[in-house]
């Protein structure tokens, strides 16, 4: 038996999705010929040409105020929208079709075109998270609503279509799968067991505590022991919240300091504006109960290593495995050992 591969080579059961996962650690320095790192542009504080900034004519040819924290609009190019074309339902045994109704919003974080959540003062983050729980506080009034998602796609490595700081919300009529996936998993483990699934992880991770990259007293952020990109970290509040719109002052306060930790991590690590995808996860908003969900943030970069990202290929998309090239523990270590103390970007 080779034991040079102690803790490189193994599969892991992902519990909120029930699939395994693969870790081949020792892949990880494999000759690689492909797309390399992205480069960082420098980008003045404000462009004439950007349609985000305060001033500019948006392509639909509306004006931004001259705005000085967040502002949100709806999207001039929607998902989906209260006014989408009116379709004749169609539905058999197979195929369906609907109108694609619902709200799609974009949240500007700041009128500077050069400056990221990570560069921001602390206090300048948590306003765009309270803007947050606010959007999701009228959107529950909503009787249309069923399901809203928060997410930023940050960086041009996940095809950001503009680099002002900004991210999108997409509040529909239906479920989002991953939600409804997870939702499922927690009731049945909640029947199965008699334990929340999520209070579960996060205990173990406790536990472990060699995954944590940030923790205060009302929030907690790791690279679970089941990830399945280099990065990934999920961020939940330690209180029983199915949405953000039940966390108090204290609590939106501290789950934005640890999210912001996370992602300064990220930067001084890579020496960079580190690209991820962030989705705030979030129990529907049907007017039904989703006691064993836990909402959480999931942040998931696209880099395994500087200058390689994590492409999906045959085992990921052609049968719905991940092959890991790294492991958790070894990426939340790499991260652990950044001192924050010396971040000094913040603006």
């Amino acid at each position: 038996m080779n034991n040079s591969f102690d803790g490189k080579w193994e599969k892991r059961w992902h519990p909120l999705r029930e699939e395994w996962i693969v870790y081949s650690a020792h892949r990880n320095n494999r000759p690689w010929h492909g797309a390399g790192m992205v480069a960082p542009r420098t980008s003045p504080e404000y462009d004439s040409t950007c349609y985000l900034c305060p001033r500019n004519a948006r392509i639909s040819g509306s004006v931004n105020p001259d705005y000085k924290g967040v502002y949100i609009f709806n999207n001039d190019h929607p998902v989906v929208g209260m006014t989408a074309p009116e379709i004749r339902m169609m539905s058999n045994e197979l195929y369906r079709k609907e109108s694609a109704l619902g709200i799609a919003k974009v949240v500007c974080y700041d009128p500077r075109h050069n400056i990221t959540l990570s560069q921001m003062k602390s206090e300048k983050v948590a306003q765009v998270f309270t803007a947050f729980q606010r959007e999701m506080i009228e959107f529950e009034k909503n009787p249309a609503i069923k399901s809203v998602l928060i997410f930023e796609n940050k960086g041009e490595a996940v095809g950001v279509s503009n680099p002002h700081p900004h991210c999108q919300i997409y509040a529909t009529d239906f479920s989002f799968k991953i939600v409804e996936q997870q939702t499922k998993i927690a009731e049945e483990h909640q029947r199965t067991t008699g334990e929340n699934i999520f209070e579960k992880i996060i205990q173990q991770e406790k536990a472990d505590s060699c995954r944590i990259i940030a923790e205060n007293e009302n929030a907690i952020a790791f690279i679970p022991f089941f990830a399945r990109y280099a990065y990934e970290v999920m961020i939940f509040p330690k209180g029983n919240h199915q949405s953000l719109i039940t966390l108090s002052p204290t609590e939106l306060t501290d789950l934005t300091s640890v999210f912001q930790q996370v992602i300064r991590r990220f930067d001084m690590n890579f020496e960079m504006d580190f690209p991820y995808v962030m989705s705030v996860m979030q129990a529907p908003i049907d007017g039904n109960e989703y006691k064993q969900f836990r909402m959480h943030l999931w942040l998931q970069p696209p880099y395994r290593q500087p200058g390689l990202i994590k492409y999906l290929a045959g085992p990921e998309i052609g049968a719905g495995n991940f092959m890991a090239d790294t492991m958790p523990e070894e990426k939340a270590a790499e991260l652990r050992k950044i001192d924050l103390s010396k971040y000094d970007l913040e603006r």
